[in-house]
């Protein structure tokens, strides 16, 4: 299963992050979680949202550029290796990650791992084969 990440970029200058929350606080669309970040001219936020393409247009229409991937989302439990787990699986089918970044779900339960691969079909099978749960977009409590 897969889950849609929105990707906004953004100026490095103060505000910018505070003019999308506000944004789509006011379209009333809820963040589930982000990740930023950024270089010396401008900054990538990765966002999953409970409402990807409201949030696409509402950003949009202020001006941002912003773009819709599929992302995996894999359940871990919330315990020290649990990430480490999943890396060994990946590392195994030479999975290549081009980012990650990762929540609590349920705290003290389970923890969520967000990754964009080079091959999400192929990371996501091996992932699947080891055991490791796949959320989709249902499943994540926004």
């Amino acid at each position: 299963m897969r889950i849609r990440q929105i990707s906004i970029f953004l100026e490095n200058k103060p505000g910018q992050l505070s003019a999308i929350c506000r944004a789509l606080a006011d379209a009333d669309v809820n963040i589930a979680t982000l990740s930023l970040a950024d270089t010396a001219d401008f900054g990538i936020v990765r966002m999953i949202v409970d409402d990807h393409e409201k949030a696409k247009s509402v950003l949009a229409e202020k001006g941002h550029v912003a773009n819709v991937r599929e992302v995996i989302a894999v359940c871990v439990p919330d315990r020290p290796g649990g990430m480490a787990e999943v890396m060994q699986v990946l590392d195994a089918a030479q999975a290549n990650i081009e980012y990650s970044y990762a929540f609590a779900f349920h705290k003290g339960e389970k923890a969520v791992l967000v990754f964009r691969f080079d091959d999400n079909d192929k990371a996501e099978s091996a992932l699947k084969a080891a055991g490791f749960t796949t959320l989709g977009e249902d499943e994540i409590e926004v």
